[in-house]
C-alpha cells in the first residue's frame, strides 16, 4: 500500500500536547496537523517514558517539528496549551530549569528551519484532541498511535515520509 496518501499543504497548523502520571513518571506526547481549513491530516500519540510534563510538552513540540520538517511543510503555527512552553519558547520567560535547557535549545533550532513558524498559547478545551490523544495512550497498552487522513479505514498503523525522490527505481524496497 502506497504510503505518500496525504499531500500536505505548505501551510499547516499543529496541536500538540504532553502529560506525564505523576511530575516526574510515565509520560507522553501527542499532537495533531491541520490544514489552513481545520481538516485534521494526521495525529500522532506515543509513550515515552519517565519524564515531567513540562519535559513531556518539549518533547511534543519537537516530535511535530521533526515530522513536519520530513513532509518539506514550510510555514507552520503551533497550538499548545502549555503557558509555560509558550512563554519560553517566545522569549517572555527565561528556561531556569536545567533539564529543560537542552530541550529549550534543540526546540528552537528546529523551529529555524521552517520558513515561518509561530507558537501560540491555546486553553485546553481549544487543544482537546491532542490533550485526549496524550492523556488516553497514558491509560492504554498502546506504545503508539497514528492516523493517517485520507486512507479508507485506517486508523492507526505504521507511518513513511514520501521517499526523497519517489520516482528512483533504484531505490531498495525496505
Amino acid at each position: 500500500m502506497d504510503d505518500s496518501s496525504v499531500e500536505f499543504p505548505q501551510e499547516c497548523f499543529v496541536f500538540i500536547d504532553g502529560a506525564s502520571k505523576g511530575n516526574p513518571g510515565e509520560s507522553s506526547v501527542a499532537f495533531v496537523v491541520c490544514d489552513p481549513e481545520g481538516r485534521i491530516l494526521f495525529e500522532m500519540a506515543s509513550r515515552i517514558g519517565v519524564a515531567t510534563n513540562n519535559e513531556a510538552e518539549y518533547w511534543a513540540l519537537i516530535f511535530a517539528l521533526d515530522f513536519l520538517k520530513q513532509w518539506k511543510v514550510e510555514q507552520i503555527t503551533i497550538f499548545s496549551d502549555s503557558e509555560l512552553l509558550v512563554r519560553q519558547m517566545k522569549g517572555t520567560y527565561k528556561v531556569r530549569a536545567e533539564n529543560l535547557l537542552p530541550l529549550y535549545s534543540l526546540a528552537k533550532e528546529r523551529m529555524q528551519e521552517f520558513l515561518a513558524c509561530t507558537i501560540v498559547y491555546v486553553p485546553r478545551e481549544k487543544n482537546r484532541r491532542a490533550d485526549s490523544l496524550a492523556s488516553e495512550i497514558l491509560g492504554s497498552r498502546i506504545q503508539f498511535y497514528i492516523f493517517e487522513e485520507g486512507r479508507s479505514g485506517n486508523r492507526g498503523g505504521f507511518f513513511r515520509p514520501p521517499e526523497e525522490s519517489p520516482s528512483s527505481t533504484e531505490q531498495g524496497t525496505g
